[in-house]
């Protein structure tokens, strides 16, 4: 369900406290979300609010945190870093100790100078991008980075799938995490006898058609198209290649492969390879329940985002729940350092980056399979 900015706000916030009637009179902990919620690629940043919004119900079902209700503030970036550093700037104004978001790297990289002039962490379910690992600041991840799922891709490429050349088509408004995804992938394919024999980028918009892009990289006559952009232009990739080439291999980058991406694409998603931490075979009870209560609340499968937005909250709620007095919501993440999530344990080092095991999974008869 998404709405209005202004007007979904106040009912979300309605929703996020729902807390037993003890816990009603203390002050509430509040924690914040900023994402890409409308506009081309909103199934992102709709579904990690979904997972944040899903646990801080539940947790304030439970009590709240050591008996306080939990308020959740959420604003929208639009996809637009102009709009994320007022949305970021605001929260930050209200005092608020986390921030969890955004949803994609470029995001990332407009607001992260904010937060560290700040109190205020962000704590990311889904940035991938090399350009914040390492670094003591106000940034952190409950998610691996792209030298883990590009890879990941390329070794699955390479290795099982006997490939030796690749070309790729990009996404430049997301540069901090295309350019990443694309140089990790080509290192790692590279390293293994591969080649890429062409690579090209664009700017996504209401107006960018793909047929010319898409004829110049299968003209070099590569073994795998490498497809890294959001969920709606991946689609329309996808579908001009099939058109050109109905068994052209192809792989894409984790960003596009929500379950929108099946949806759009059609019959053109048969086949598509993409890495990922979400392991769709899954059947553990703690992902069955996440699962069932995920599309009972929001009328739709959670995919990665959802999954991570629900992680990215459990570790913040977690720690709010065991901050002790003077002592920094960024510290006690890092002395607890591992936390449970939906699918894994997310292990969060002492720069704030993560370490999660990633999948290989192929689109078979309209869903996503795990290979490997």
């Amino acid at each position: 369900m998404q709405f209005p900015l202004k007007k979904g706000l106040l009912f979300l916030l309605v929703l996020a406290t729902v807390a037993p009637l003890g816990a009603c009179h203390k002050e509430p902990v509040r924690l914040g979300f900023v994402g890409g919620i409308t506009g081309k690629v909103a199934d992102l940043g709709v579904a990690g609010r979904n997972g944040v919004m899903l646990a801080v119900e539940q947790k304030n079902a439970g009590g709240g945190v050591n008996g306080r209700p939990v308020e959740l503030l959420i604003r929208d970036d639009g996809q637009n870093p102009d709009v994320a550093r007022q949305a970021v700037a605001e929260l930050i104004g209200r005092n608020l100790e986390i921030i969890i978001g955004p949803m994609t790297s470029n995001i990332a990289m407009a607001a992260v100078p904010l937060v560290n002039a700040s109190e205020t962490i962000m704590l990311s379910p889904t940035v991938t991008t090399t350009e914040l690992v390492g670094k003591d600041d106000n940034f952190l991840r409950v998610i691996s980075t792209t030298r883990d799922y590009a890879g990941k891709s390329a070794r699955y490429q390479a290795e099982t799938l006997g490939h030796r050349t690749v070309a790729a088509i990009y996404d430049l408004d997301n540069r901090s995490y295309t350019e990443s995804w694309i140089n990790d992938f080509r290192t790692t394919f590279e390293s293994l006898g591969g080649r890429m024999v062409g690579a090209k980028g664009f700017r996504s918009g209401d107006d960018i058609v793909f047929s010319h892009a898409v004829k110049e990289l299968l003209a070099t006559r590569p073994d795998v198209v490498l497809i890294v952009c959001n969920v709606v232009d991946a689609a329309v990739v996808c579908q001009q290649v099939r058109r050109l080439n109905r068994s052209q291999p192809i792989a894409m980058a984790e960003w596009a492969s929500t379950e929108r991406f099946i949806e759009l694409t059609g019959e053109a998603a048969e086949d598509v390879h993409v890495s990922q931490f979400l392991d769709r075979n899954d059947r553990s009870e703690r992902y069955q329940n996440f699962c069932r209560a995920y599309r009972e609340r929001f009328g739709q499968e959670a995919g990665f985002a959802g999954m991570a937005g629900y992680d990215a909250a459990t570790v913040a709620l977690e720690a709010l729940a065991r901050q002790r007095s003077g002592t920094s919501l960024k510290e006690t993440i890092l002395a607890v350092r591992t936390f449970p999530g939906v699918q894994q344990t997310i292990t969060i080092d002492r720069f704030g980056d993560a370490d999660r095991r990633t999948f290989v999974t192929m689109i078979r008869n309209g869903q996503y399979v795990t290979k490997e």
